[in-house]
């Protein structure tokens, strides 16, 4: 009888390690990895997918953040973990798809060094202000840019926040002082205080403060209004005809993170993204579209993202730092 290269029997004893983890997984305590400050959009998102992933697998899940450097530190941490699947980095367009064309030389490589597990969701942001400052509209604002080229600021901790300022400058044909932050919030605490003019920030960071009076809505920028502030207009509709930015959240393992357990990862998260408790305490209160995909679905989009955020900053005429 013709004896097989590789026998199932042996097949099966090979592939017995790998199914054992995956089944096995996870028995000890999971970390999350978020780039950016407490209180961020996406520390926000990671806690309630973090809640959802413990009511499943009865395992602690830890939330680290490690913001700072545009995601660089957080990026390289995850990159160099175990690839066993018990760290895991929650993040956005800003490290997977923006730091590639906005920084000459990447401490970690946002493909090779990463296993896609699953998008997690999309959001828009908001332009705001100080309620002190005089504009009171997007084109009001632009009216003032245009007067005194230079004069004004916009702040930004993030890539998301920071080129949807840059397109701003781009489309209305104004001249304003970056201003970089470690996180949003840092940049939303010295716009309450008046260190800088403007910033267009995630919603989840900037529209409490709308709401609480401390801070002045001038436009969304969306191509739709948001359902959590249907007065404020968008700001293609408020006088930059043709405005559109947003932003993602994604989670990523480290590469080499065994299929199978990749595959646990995203079961897990997908279904904590779509659960009512996450729909509760994070997209909802947020406007943030449920967005998930496969692993192979996250690569395929992360690639057409990177190619996108490629085209705005050459557009804005970004050069590399």
């Amino acid at each position: 009888m013709r004896r097989l290269p590789l026998t199932f029997a042996a097949a099966a004893l090979a592939l017995a390690p790998l199914l054992g983890h995956a089944q096995a997984f996870p028995d000890k305590a999971i970390t999350f990895v978020v780039p950016f400050a407490a209180g961020t959009a996406t520390d926000q998102i990671a806690r309630a997918l973090a809640a959802g992933v413990t009511a499943e697998t009865k395992q602690a899940v830890v939330i680290e953040n490690k913001a700072g450097a545009s995601g660089f530190i957080a990026s390289q941490q995850v990159a160099k973990a175990p690839a066993d699947g018990y760290t895991v980095l929650i993040t956005t367009n800003t490290t997977h798809a923006a730091n590639e064309h906005l920084y000459k030389k990447l401490p970690y490589d946002p493909v090779k060094d990463f296993a896609p597990v699953a998008a997690l969701g999309k959001g828009g942001q908001i332009m705001v202000v100080n309620p002190s400052f005089p504009a009171k509209t997007v084109a009001e604002f632009v009216a003032l840019a245009k007067k005194e080229p230079g004069k004004y600021s916009f702040g930004s901790g993030s890539s998301s926040s920071r080129m949807a300022g840059e397109l701003l400058q781009q489309m209305a044909g104004i001249q304003l002082l970056h201003v970089p932050y470690k996180s949003n919030t840092l940049a939303v605490t010295d716009l309450l205080g008046g260190q800088i003019h403007m910033m267009i920030t995630d919603t989840a960071t900037g529209l409490p403060q709308v709401k609480a009076g401390k801070l002045r809505a001038l436009g969304v920028s969306g191509a739709r209004r948001s359902p959590l502030a249907p007065d404020v207009p968008t700001i293609a509709e408020a006088g930059v005809k043709g405005y559109e930015m947003g932003y993602w959240f994604a989670a990523y393992a480290p590469a080499k993170t065994p299929p199978a357990v990749v595959k646990r990862l995203n079961e897990l998260l997908v279904k904590a993204a779509h659960s009512e408790a996450a729909k509760t305490t994070f997209y909802e209160p947020t406007g943030t579209e449920v967005f998930t995909t496969s692993p192979d679905e996250l690569a395929k989009f992360q690639a057409g993202e990177s190619q996108k955020w490629g085209r705005i900053v050459k557009a804005a005429g970004i050069e590399a730092e």
